[in-house]
């Protein structure tokens, strides 16, 4: 039997990342909108003015991304970030706000956040930054990235419970530390000279133990946990 169908090829085409936007100014939303919507590969499916509509919204979607500013009413964006990463740990939060002080930031990336943008920043940054979480990247804005590093590895240690009891292996904190100094998977793959496929493999088990969906939660919680130090990062 063909690939064909009664619509022709749409089944051949490729799945669009689904999008929900949170700001509550509508000015704002709208330019995002106008931004993301020409890309052919992303569908803004929801839109949010507070953070317990995000909540309310990302629970019945479970979209691919979410762009979410931080000074929301009801919920901030923090709280709302917490609250979904809780619910539905797949979702990539890129948080996008004016705020860029080292207290904001780490606590945003705490909750859960993927990315990290500032606001000032808003060109075609965003959309590289939404295909770089979907893809797992590690999305920090350069102006911040070693700053928050850093400070995440001076805080007290929290005690980290790994799924199932498990340990990260010296192999796993390997790629931890590589992925922390914001080596691609290829780079890694070729620093520890073991394949792509492994080094995707190995992601895959330091997200499930650490409980994390991204390699900046998962850099951000190895540094709080004490697996990273900061001479890792360096």
């Amino acid at each position: 039997m063909s690939g064909h169908n009664a619509s022709g090829m749409v089944q051949d085409q490729p799945r669009k990342i689904t999008i929900l936007l949170v700001d509550d100014h509508p000015l704002l939303r709208q330019a995002l909108r106008d931004l993301l919507q020409k890309e052919a590969d992303f569908e803004i499916v929801g839109e949010a003015g507070d953070g317990e509509e995000a909540v309310n919204i990302a629970t019945r979607l479970s979209p691919d991304v979410i762009v979410m500013d931080s000074s929301l009413p009801k919920f901030s964006g923090i709280e709302a970030t917490r609250l979904i990463k809780e619910k539905h740990p797949k979702v990539k939060v890129l948080a996008l706000t004016v705020h860029d002080d080292d207290e904001h930031i780490l606590e945003t990336l705490q909750a859960g956040a993927a990315a990290y943008l500032l606001k000032s920043i808003f060109t075609g940054e965003i959309v590289q930054a939404i295909r770089a979480v979907v893809a797992g990247d590690m999305v920090l804005s350069p102006l911040i990235g070693q700053r928050i590093l850093q400070c995440a590895a001076r805080y007290p240690i929290r005690p980290v419970s790994l799924a199932f009891g498990e340990k990260l292996s010296a192999r796993e904190i390997e790629v931890l530390r590589l992925t922390a100094r914001g080596m691609s998977n290829k780079g890694i793959a070729s620093a520890l000279d073991i394949s792509l496929r492994t080094v995707k493999g190995h992601l895959t088990d330091i997200f499930s133990k650490l409980r994390v969906g991204s390699r900046t939660e998962a850099v951000i919680t190895g540094l709080r946990a004490g697996f990273l130090s900061l001479d890792d990062i360096q």
